[in-house]
C-alpha cells in the first residue's frame, strides 16, 4: 500500500498561551491528529511556540537578574526548552488518543536544530518581539550588548529578534527514519532551534524561525504528499480586513505568486504560510498545501473546506 504522508503545522490557536490552556489544546489537537493516523496517514507535527518561548525567555532572564551567579538564557536555549515541554504535552495527548482507538504507534518529539544563514537579509531587520516590556535603562543595556530594541508607545521598550529563513534541518535523517518506521513525529517545534554552522560546531543564533517556513521545508525534505497549515481562520482571504474581503478556496502557483505581488498577504502572518506552500508544491509532483483552521482540518483534506494550493 503506498504511503500517505502529511506534515501538520499547528498555530497559536491550536496550543493556547499558558500551561493549562496548552494541555487542553493538546488534547483537542490529538483527536484531529488521531483521525489522520486512523485513516492511514504518516504524520509529522510542527508547532508554534511564540507565547511559550516568550514566557521562558522572560522567566529565565528575570531569574538571572534576581539571583547572582545565574545568567540569562539565550534565545536558542529558550527555543529548545519550549520544544521539550510542548512536545511532552503533545506526544502524551496523541499517544493516549491513539490507544483509546486501539492504535499502538509510538509518538516521539525530536529536539530539532535548523540552520540559518548569518548573512540572511532578515538578520538586519528584526521583526519578532520577545520578552517583557523594558525600561529605558534596561533597553540601553540591551543595545550595549548588541541587541535590538524598539519603543512601544505607552508601554516601554521591547527586545526584537530577526526571523531568518530556514536553510537545513540538522536532524532530518532521524525524522525520516521514524516516519519510515510508521511512527508519529513532533519536530521543528517553533520553527526549530536556529543555529549557525561554525566549523565542527553548531552555534545558537539569537533569532526565531517562522514555523510555517520550517514546516514547508520539513514537508519537502520528507517527501510529504500534503502540507497542512492550521491557523486561526478557515480560509485564506483576499483584501483581508476590508469590505471587499473574500475567501479563496483554491489557488494554483501562478495565482498565489500574483496575489503575493499584489500585496494581499500580511508579511508576518499569512505571507509565510503562502510562501511555504508554494515552495513545497513546486518541488514535487502531486503535492498539495492546505491552509485552514483546526476545526476544518478533516474537511480541508477532503477539499470541502479551507484553501488548497497546488497545480490545479
Amino acid at each position: 500500500m503506498p504511503k500517505k504522508r502529511i506534515v501538520m503545522a499547528l498555530g497559536h490557536k491550536a496550543l493556547g498561551t499558558n500551561l493549562p490552556e496548552q494541555k487542553e489544546a493538546a488534547r483537542n489537537m490529538s483527536r484531529i491528529i488521531a483521525d489522520f493516523v486512523q485513516e492511514g496517514w504518516q504524520v509529522a507535527v510542527v508547532h508554534s511556540n511564540a507565547p511559550q518561548v516568550g514566557m521562558i525567555h522572560t522567566a529565565m532572564n528575570e531569574f538571572g537578574l534576581q539571583h547572582p551567579g545565574y545568567t540569562p538564557a539565550p534565545m536558542s536555549v529558550c527555543s529548545a526548552m519550549s520544544q521539550g515541554y510542548i512536545g511532552y504535552d503533545l506526544q502524551n495527548a496523541i499517544r493516549a488518543q491513539l490507544i483509546r482507538r486501539g492504535i499502538y504507534k509510538p509518538v516521539a518529539t525530536i529536539l530539532t536544530q535548523v540552520t540559518v544563514d548569518p548573512y540572511d537579509e532578515a538578520s538586519h531587520t528584526p521583526i519578532k518581539s520577545i520578552g517583557r516590556y523594558l525600561t529605558a535603562e534596561e533597553a540601553r543595556a540591551e543595545e550595549e550588548k548588541g541587541n535590538f530594541v524598539r519603543e512601544v508607545p505607552g508601554k516601554g521598550f521591547q527586545r526584537m529578534v530577526a526571523a531568518p529563513k530556514p536553510v537545513a534541518i540538522v536532524e532530518i535523517d532521524s525524522i525520516r527514519a521514524l516516519l519510515d518506521a510508521g511512527q508519529i513525529v513532533i519536530a521543528c517545534g517553533g520553527g526549530g532551534i536556529p543555529v549557525m554552522v561554525q566549523g565542527y560546531y553548531l552555534k545558537g543564533a539569537s533569532a526565531v524561525i517562522e514555523k510555517d517556513l520550517a514546516a514547508g521545508l520539513l514537508a519537502k525534505e520528507v517527501d510529504a504528499d500534503v502540507l497542512m497549515i492550521l491557523t486561526a481562520v478557515d480560509n485564506v482571504t483576499l483584501d483581508f480586513g476590508k469590505a471587499a474581503e473574500r475567501p479563496i478556496h483554491t489557488m494554483n502557483l501562478k495565482e498565489a505568486r500574483d496575489y503575493i505581488a499584489q500585496g494581499h498577504f500580511e508579511f508576518a502572518s499569512m505571507l509565510p504560510k503562502i510562501e511555504a506552500s508554494i515552495d513545497f508544491v513546486q518541488n514535487g509532483k502531486g503535492r498539495r498545501a492546505i491552509i485552514t483552521s483546526p476545526e476544518r482540518a478533516v474537511e480541508g483534506l477532503a477539499g470541502k473546506a479551507g484553501t488548497s494550493i497546488g497545480e490545479f
